[in-house]
């Protein structure tokens, strides 16, 4: 099924400064593109939901008024939950590792602190790893178990975290974060709210938690109720892989979407890690945007 592209010109809904500055290091990430997605917003709505929160790129540039985020790795949520209820704590978590990670060789106590994580997953282990993993790519394996090597940069300092925090505990705190799946989540959406679903993609995310056991056919059959239901919803898909030259294939359910838009991600930081650091100027990716609306 093709879908009409929007034109540059008249596309557009809503305008919004980037934020660039980010809390954790995600696979997947939309923070430097972000603003581009959310230009496609409706002008108007409810209540925000984004129910693969992962990073939370675009829940923390459009810093909603009333919004409700999720995603099913606990310790992920934890982080998030932290962020709000007790953003000194966060604080803590990474400088009592930073310092560990410092006080000895660097590559033995990363392995310290993720065999700490694998032991018994948990929100203080996993912030330091997502900001000092190898490219910033947290994968697992079907078990669950954490297997991102260290990573060749320095983590951000304390200070520099510290005031990262402070940041994005201003701008999520209208933000309620909930660890459940995203048909839970999405079924609670009502006439006028608006959902952002950004999910593992088919292609290239197989190694996200839980992305192995994702089903993209009951994602649509969960947007087609809330487009039954007056929810505006707004889904990132694989565009092209690779070189660009190679355009993700779909089956999407006919009528469920009324547009769609390509929105340029840049370079894979998943094909960076895979290609151990190599160049990746033909390496560019493109995100489908598909719009019930």
């Amino acid at each position: 099924m093709q879908l009409p592209l929007f034109g540059f010109d008249t596309a557009p809904k809503s305008t919004i400064t980037p934020f660039k500055t980010q809390l954790l290091k995600w696979i997947g990430s939309k923070q430097r593109f972000a603003h581009e997605i959310i230009a496609y917003f409706p002008k108007d709505y409810r209540r925000y939901y984004e129910p693969f929160l992962g990073s939370g790129a675009v829940l923390g540039t459009l810093a909603p008024s009333r919004a409700t985020a999720s995603d099913a790795l606990k310790p992920l949520i934890e982080i998030w939950q932290t962020l709000r209820a007790n953003p000194l704590q966060l604080k803590e978590w990474y400088t009592e590792r930073w310092h560990l990670f410092m006080s000895g060789d660097r590559v033995e106590k990363y392995e310290e602190i993720k065999a700490a994580y694998n032991y018994y997953p948990n929100p203080a282990d996993l912030l330091f790893l997502s900001r000092s993993c190898y490219g910033g790519v947290v994968r697992f394996r079907n078990d669950g178990y954490m297997s991102t090597p260290c990573g060749i940069h320095q983590p951000i300092s304390p200070d520099s975290f510290a005031e990262r925090v402070d940041l994005w505990h201003e701008r999520t705190k209208n933000t309620d974060f909930v660890h459940n799946d995203f048909e839970a989540v999405m079924n609670t959406a009502q006439a006028g709210d608006l959902v952002y679903c950004d999910p593992p993609y088919t292609y290239t995310q197989t190694i996200l938690y839980g992305a192995q056991s994702f089903s993209l056919e009951r994602l649509f059959q969960t947007i087609e109720r809330c487009k039954k239901r007056g929810v505006y919803v707004v889904l990132s898909i694989d565009g092209t892989k690779k070189t660009g030259k190679t355009k993700t294939a779909f089956q999407f359910p006919e009528g469920l979407f009324e547009h769609e838009a390509i929105v340029n991600c840049g370079r894979s930081m998943l094909k960076r890690f895979q290609m151990e650091g190599e160049t990746l100027e033909t390496e560019v990716v493109t995100d489908r945007l598909l719009l019930t609306y």
